[in-house]
């Protein structure tokens, strides 16, 4: 039998279950949003990091937080970079071997950051490009909203949208833009191809100065859009409590770039701005320059203990939390990537110190995946002065002091004996840590995946169902 309840004790409860409400509400709002705000093929060729790309909304927020100048991604190939991202794995640990949409997909969706952050109470929506799922239905964001093409002028205002409106719980905000993928944008004015110059492994000619124009028209409307986004942020008043973080996935549409383990592949643009040290409005002190070498996969466990979340033991990431408190300089040694499928079938894998890069090729190829590049002004020029008979080396060392540019291949050089051996180890026991299945052999593609046939040209050749 219940007791009749007291009307001081009513009030009492009362009091308390406002108590604990207020403190749940408290601990909600201190945990930081997060707008992961991201691009398509930029790699780090816009003006922060000192090219003739200007993007002057992406300079204002690298002003008022921190630039990562040495960061990597996990693999220079658009799924599997991020998924990388998104899950804190590698994409031989992750699944996610190939590209979404011709039949590549994680082991389990479950593995992606939202899922940590709803069990913190987190609300996810994604407005525009994912690119690690066919239906992003399968991804588990409480809100999706794709666009046909996922072009800027559709997803940054949708995402402006989206912060203007209420917000009861924190949010990760996924907003992918299409651009600076190819077709590129038609250069205007402020893109004068006889200004311009190509990216540094891309020879000074007239084609491939307009193929750079096109790039940069691209890169402004995506600066354009990042800069309609955080004007939404900072009107919304959300700007102080949020964690954004700009990336990419992997280097430019580019010969010798995208989807290539030297660092114009995997080297990307990373800027973040928030709480917690990453600067970001009044009484932080922003435009700080990070030279440590970070990865993809440190994201993830960063933002879980920015947040003040547990990590899940699966991640292969380091947070990078200690070189923002100024702990440490370094959080790596190392930093490994891959690649497997893109258009074709082509297995490598990369470790990178400060000093040196090796890259392995396991395909017993000795000429270049030639659909593995984009089409463009650029590929053709390369094309037309025989690309195709150049040869590729199964093994590449480059000294990254003396040949930033990874042109001079030292792996059969006798005073680079020893700089060979250490880096080979690197990545075996990396590869063996990680349980990678190149090591025993091909990587199957799923059932129905589409790949090029390596000795083809271009991406845009029909496929064939190898799964």
């Amino acid at each position: 039998m219940s007791l009749p309840v007291s009307p001081r004790r009513k009030f009492l409860r009362t009091c308390a279950a406002g108590a604990a409400a207020a403190s749940w509400a408290q601990t909600e709002r201190a945990r930081p949003n997060i707008l992961y705000i991201h691009s398509h093929d930029t790699g780090r060729y816009l003006q922060p990091y000192g090219h003739a790309v200007p993007a002057p909304n992406l300079q204002r927020l690298a002003e008022g937080g921190v630039i990562f100048r040495k960061a990597f991604n996990a693999a220079p190939t658009c799924s599997p970079s991020r998924a990388s991202l998104l899950t804190g794995m590698c994409p031989h640990s992750n699944g996610m071997f190939g590209l979404a949409h011709r039949g590549f997909a994680l082991n389990d969706y479950k593995q992606h950051i939202l899922h940590t952050l709803r069990g913190a109470g987190y609300y996810s929506a994604l407005l525009g490009l994912q690119h690690i799922a066919r239906d992003a239905a399968a991804i588990g964001y409480d809100k999706v909203m794709p666009f046909p093409g996922n072009h800027v002028e559709d997803v940054a205002p949708a995402a402006a949208e989206f912060l203007r409106g209420s917000h009861a719980a924190p949010f990760f905000l996924d907003v992918g833009f299409f651009e600076t993928h190819r077709e590129f944008r038609k250069p205007g004015p402020k893109e004068d191809a006889r200004y311009s110059i190509p990216p540094a492994p891309i020879p000074d000619t007239a084609e491939t100065r307009a193929d750079m124009a096109a790039f940069k028209a691209s890169a402004r409307v995506m600066d354009e859009g990042v800069g309609v986004v955080l004007e939404a942020l900072e009107a919304a008043g959300l700007s102080g409590n949020t964690l954004v973080i700009s990336t990419t996935d992997h280097g430019i549409p580019f010969p010798a770039m995208k989807c290539n383990l030297t660092d114009h592949g995997m080297g990307v643009s990373l800027i973040m701005r928030g709480p917690g040290g990453f600067a970001g409005g009044p009484g932080f002190s922003g435009g700080k320059v990070n030279d440590a070498m970070v990865s993809h996969l440190d994201l993830f466990p960063t933002i879980c203990e920015l947040a003040n979340i547990e990590k899940p033991g699966r991640l292969q990431g380091t947070s990078l939390m200690p070189l923002i408190r100024g702990e440490r300089k370094e959080v790596h040694e190392e930093i490994f990537a891959e690649v497997n499928y893109h258009a074709a079938y082509e297995p490598a894998r990369a470790v990178r110190t400060h000093r040196w890069k090796y890259i392995r090729r396991f395909d017993g190829r000795t000429h270049p995946n030639l659909p593995n590049c984009d089409d463009g002004f650029s590929k053709t020029y390369w094309l037309e002065n025989g690309w195709r008979e150049r040869t590729v080396d199964a093994e590449q060392l480059f000294d990254l002091v003396f040949d930033p540019n990874e042109t001079r291949n030292q792996a059969s050089d006798p005073q680079a004996r020893a700089a060979l051996a250490e880096m080979r180890g690197r990545l075996e026991r990396w590869m063996r840590a990680t349980n990678d299945p190149l090591l025993h052999g091909p990587i199957e593609a799923p059932k129905g995946a589409t790949a090029n046939d390596p000795e083809g040209t271009s991406p845009n050749e029909p496929p064939k169902v190898i799964g």
